[in-house]
């Protein structure tokens, strides 16, 4: 048991190295490195443990499930990473409800554990499987709400608790099942009412869940490994829900009834209409510009115009030196960081990248604001409309600037669902079209005149 033991001390140590690396932009693929080290030892450890009687079928599923991942890392879109993490956390789920059925079968003692792990990952697993659907349109992202659906969600978790308690003081398969068939329920329930405004907050949570799952199930079976990955994902997970409800202005209150988002029958409706340019009038107005600051939302994320922003913020910095600099929302996109990932790919200067809290004062001195697709953490509503599922979120106030170009193939809403009045402000200029073509123009003007 020597070398399985030292292969675990070793695979915790690069997986919290890992975690710590994660945190700068600098060290971040030497982080994932020594994260896919880490789990690659944490693998082989167990595989050659002597708890373990039959490997050739541990092998058959280690083999498909790497398969399956390469697949995904290679396949995946970078727009389409929070469905694969929303159905990569109900994999964990599902994998705490089979070893807690696995143990009950065996007869393990651990009932407490096994329980606690039964209940967090069936949760965990239909609740992702629901978030999956909503991101990937299998369903519709707007919440879905019914009556006294709160106070159904309460009675079904108190029957799941009374019937817990049962269980592990005289355990018998009847009240396993139930167990288990409510917490599935109840992680369908939790999920429906969430919006798509509220999509960041609730990916963080059923990530922070799939991680307590999964110290649940190590304690059950005594796996010094699942403990602590499990508690790296469990901690880190409620830490970054913490900071998504702060950037989004959710309440622990509201997430644990289940009201991720209020429903709003207000719209945005006015009589003014909104004024189109050409690229050819953006690139006139940001060469004689001295500062730009561009925020990228969703639209540049699908039509994969990151390295034709570098391009043009390389021009204009270079040709006509104008101060360029990237403004990122918290929650910008489909999930936390995914605008910092797409601008890091295109070899974009991360000091030249900055947070809400550190650029929003900027854009009353800004000539130029480039919105390029990011609709909802633009939206002037969340200041003002009550009833709106964005209200009091904090925005990035591109209102401010002396001019807005923003990129959009229409006027439709964002995926909060809810009109923007910023395309009829008298600064903005829209710029219909596809982000990548409309910036590649501007860039073309750039370099011509």
């Amino acid at each position: 048991m020597f070398i399985p033991n030292l292969l675990y001390l070793t695979s915790s140590f690069l997986l919290i190295s890992s975690i710590r690396m994660l945190s700068s932009p600098k060290t971040a693929f030497k982080g994932n490195f020594y994260g896919f080290i880490g789990i690659l030892l944490a693998i082989i450890s167990s595989i050659y443990s002597s708890d373990v009687d039959n490997k050739f079928w541990l092998n058959i599923i280690i083999i498909f499930g790497a398969v399956l991942g390469i697949y995904s890392g290679l396949k995946v879109k970078i727009t389409a990473l929070p469905q694969m993490i929303a159905i990569f956390n109900s994999f964990g789920g599902l994998s705490a409800v089979c070893i807690s059925l696995s143990e009950q079968l065996s007869f393990s003692p651990q009932y407490v554990m096994n329980t606690l792990g039964l209940v967090i990952g069936g949760i965990t697993f239909t609740g992702s499987i629901i978030a999956f659907a909503k991101l990937q349109g299998l369903i519709k992202s707007k919440p879905f709400h019914f009556r006294l659906q709160n106070k159904l969600n309460l009675i079904i978790l108190g029957i799941i608790i009374a019937v817990s308690f049962s269980f592990i003081l005289k355990p018998n398969n009847t009240l396993f099942v139930i167990i288990c068939f409510l917490t599935l329920l109840l992680g369908i329930l939790i999920l429906l009412p969430v919006g798509g405004a509220d999509m960041p907050v609730a990916i963080s949570i059923l990530n922070a869940f799939s991680g307590w799952a999964t110290v649940g199930i190590g304690f059950s079976l005594s796996s010094l490994i699942l403990i602590i990955i499990g508690s790296i994902v469990g901690f880190s997970g409620s830490i970054l829900a913490y900071v998504m409800m702060q950037s989004m202005n959710r309440s622990l209150k509201n997430i644990l009834t289940g009201s991720f988002a209020k429903q709003s029958n207000a719209s945005y409706t006015s009589d003014k209409i909104a004024k189109s340019g050409s690229p050819y009038d953006a690139a006139f107005i940001m060469e004689n510009s001295q500062k730009i600051i561009i925020v990228p939302g969703y639209g540049m994320a699908v039509s994969q115009a990151q390295f034709s922003l570098k391009n043009m913020a390389d021009i204009l910095r270079k040709k006509y030196n104008v101060s360029v600099k990237f403004a990122i929302h918290p929650v910008a996109g489909r999930m936390p960081g995914h605008m910092n990932v797409l601008l890091a790919e295109a070899g974009i200067d991360y000091n030249d990248v900055f947070e809400l809290q550190d650029i929003n004062n900027e854009f009353s001195t800004a000539d130029v604001a480039y919105v390029i697709g990011a609709n909802d953490i633009t939206n002037p509503l969340a200041k003002t409309d009550s009833s709106s599922p964005i209200y009091q979120m904090p925005i990035l106030d591109v209102e401010k600037a002396k001019t807005v170009f923003f990129v959009k193939r229409s006027l439709n809403s964002g995926y909060s669902g809810i009109d923007n009045p910023l395309f009829y402000a008298s600064n903005t200029i829209m710029l219909y079209g596809d982000a990548k073509q409309i910036t590649d123009e501007i860039v073309k003007q750039l370099e011509q005149s």
